[in-house]
């Protein structure tokens, strides 16, 4: 039983804004406010209602600052608690005050994520929708925030409580058949009517993990190493794709000595960004750790941007990075075309032509990306699984359903299939916070940013 009251700062603590807003949840959160704001008694004001007036001291009686009061009865609040929320001026001096006094008056101040915590303790939303609100606050692109707002909106929950009542309509077949056995015989109703139920909970699933890729790239976006000999332009393509001068750009070979990275969004896909040292030999120091780990992040990156020179030939270190990276996700980039093509083709079937001192190519390349993804705008009827813990719980949901589909043609005991199938029910209860250790609960929610 959650008893205490917490209070924190839900907006930004970064800099200066209009407005802030300090959040107040618990048993006592109306009467603590109440002693800062002495000009109503909140207690008697009815729910979902926003009060003018001033936080002050009550020591002192000074004014602190002129505010407006949303109150928020439980358990129609989003922690099923009685919420107040003060909307003061967006200074942080002024916003810190008030939270201390909120603090010396009875609050304690919340731990990250607390809030939502207690909106999962107190049932009012699952765990997969608490990840949610964390994917909302990090998405950096349309694509991830509808992925993460589909989850939160409760499709996620829905196909997974589907699931597992289909798992357990079985179940019961199963336990009606153990406590009476007299009704039907085993090996029949595991042929004929088990089976295909079985199979057709083992085939949602698969189709719900063959998404998770998919989900994944636009959740957690591309990881793109952009790769090349020193001086073909790799800073100079970082830069055109960010439109932002990210990267050093010199006609000295060797200027990137480490990893420059950044975000770019295209079409509402996310590029992770790394633009790495020129790969060559070299006795620089500095340098060869640099090149060393462009070569480690060619076998990590998920979509690999080989720039080459168009202007001279293919050298012996262009042949080895096409090599390299012959079998990842790569597209080729011939750049500096504006001092004429004079590279030779053999080899390269398909490239994009750019020029970087014109802003030619760009576009191109741009949409060269997207089709190699194949990612399409989500829908409202599409359900992405994007959540690495979803996914694994998914999976091992499934390896017990195949375990018993199994064991249904193999002869096995009955009570022994549905212990398999118990398991998957299980799994997929944990994805909704179902039976999941308080260890895992915390630290989910710590993950969280104060205030939220």
């Amino acid at each position: 039983m959650i008893s205490d009251t917490i209070a924190a700062i839900s907006t930004s603590t970064a800099g200066t804004g209009a407005i802030s807003i300090i959040r107040v949840s618990g048993d006592d959160s109306i009467g603590i406010v109440n002693r800062v704001f002495p000009f109503k008694d909140l207690k008697k004001e009815k729910s979902h209602t926003i009060h003018y007036g001033h936080i002050t001291c009550p020591d002192s009686g000074v004014k602190i600052d002129e505010v407006l009061v949303m109150l928020m009865k439980g358990p129609r609040s989003f922690t099923t608690e009685d919420v107040v929320e003060i909307n003061c001026h967006g200074g942080a001096f002024v916003t810190k005050r008030i939270l201390e006094l909120l603090l010396t008056y009875g609050a304690r101040h919340a731990h990250p994520g607390e809030f939502t915590k207690r909106a999962f303790l107190n049932g009012r939303i699952d765990l997969s929708n608490a990840e949610a609100i964390m994917d909302i606050i990090e998405a950096k692109s349309n694509h991830s925030l509808a992925l993460a707002f589909n989850s939160l909106d409760g499709k996620v929950t829905r196909l997974i409580n589907k699931l597992r009542k289909e798992l357990l309509e079985i179940i019961a077949i199963i336990e009606v058949n153990i406590d009476y056995p007299e009704y039907d015989e085993v090996e029949e109703m595991t042929n004929e009517i088990l089976l295909p139920k079985a199979i057709t909970i083992e085939n949602s699933m698969k189709k719900l993990l063959s998404t998770a890729k998919t989900g994944q790239l636009l959740k957690n976006g591309i990881k793109t190493a952009i790769i090349g000999r020193p001086n073909v332009g790799k800073s100079s393509l970082l830069n055109q794709l960010m439109r932002e001068e990210k990267a050093i750009v010199t006609d000295i070979a060797g200027t990137t000595r480490d990893t420059v990275e950044g975000f770019v969004n295209i079409g509402g896909l996310t590029l992770n960004l790394i633009d790495t040292a020129g790969i060559r030999k070299t006795r620089d120091i500095v340098e060869s750790i640099g090149v060393e780990k462009s070569r480690r992040l060619i076998s990590e990156a998920e979509l690999i941007l080989l720039v080459l020179d168009a202007s001279e030939s293919l050298t012996a270190e262009d042949k080895e990075l096409l090599d390299l990276t012959a079998c990842k996700n790569r597209i080729i980039i011939l750049n500096k075309s504006d001092l004429g093509q004079k590279i030779s083709s053999d080899g390269i079937t398909k490239y994009v032509l750019t020029s970087m001192t014109e802003d030619k190519g760009i576009s191109q390349l741009e949409d060269e990306i997207k089709l190699l993804f194949e990612i399409k705008d989500i829908t409202a009827d599409e359900t992405y699984i994007s959540n690495t813990r979803h996914i694994a719980k998914l999976n091992q949901a499934m390896e017990s359903v195949n375990s018993a589909i199994i064991q249904m043609g193999s002869g096995i005991p009955i009570d022994m299939i549905e212990l398999d199938l118990k398991n998957s029910w299980s799994h997929l209860g944990e994805i909704l916070g179902e039976n999941t250790a308080d260890s895992l609960i915390d630290e989910l929610f710590t993950k969280f940013c104060l205030g939220k």
